[in-house]
């Protein structure tokens, strides 16, 4: 079942909602936080089912690593990114904004000294 998402004009909320393509018409969605039904429909990320196997296909280390400099931030945001595309889940706002200041050029260095969370504990970023 398709999932919409909507922004919710009187409060700002990011309202994901789920109904089939024939209720769609007849939906009248309302924000889950303040029940404002002033919403303006966004256009989300479509996801498409693979396989495992074709997962693994996709990440054929030789490929994935072409072009990969490890001294250059671009060249590693773009390969964040493209990892992440590939598995296929959303990684969160925080690894956005990690792979958005990568590939703006910013050093890996200077990312996690304003984001102190990244390196605490298990998962660090860098």
């Amino acid at each position: 079942m398709p999932i919409y998402e909507f922004r919710c004009n009187n409060c700002g909320q990011l309202v994901r909602l789920s109904f089939t393509y024939s209720e769609y018409d007849e939906a009248q969605p309302k924000c889950s936080n303040c029940e404002s039904s002033d919403l303006k429909r966004l256009i989300s990320r479509v996801a498409l089912a693979k396989s495992e196997e074709s997962r693994f296909d996709a990440m054929d280390p030789d490929s994935m690593l072409a072009g990969l400099d490890e001294e250059d931030p671009r060249s590693v945001g773009r390969f964040m990114r493209k990892m992440s595309q590939e598995m296929g889940e959303d990684m969160g706002d925080e690894f956005e904004e990690v792979v958005d200041r990568l590939e703006s050029g910013e050093s890996p260095e200077s990312i996690e000294e304003s984001m102190p969370e990244l390196s605490e504990g298990p998962g660090d970023m860098f």
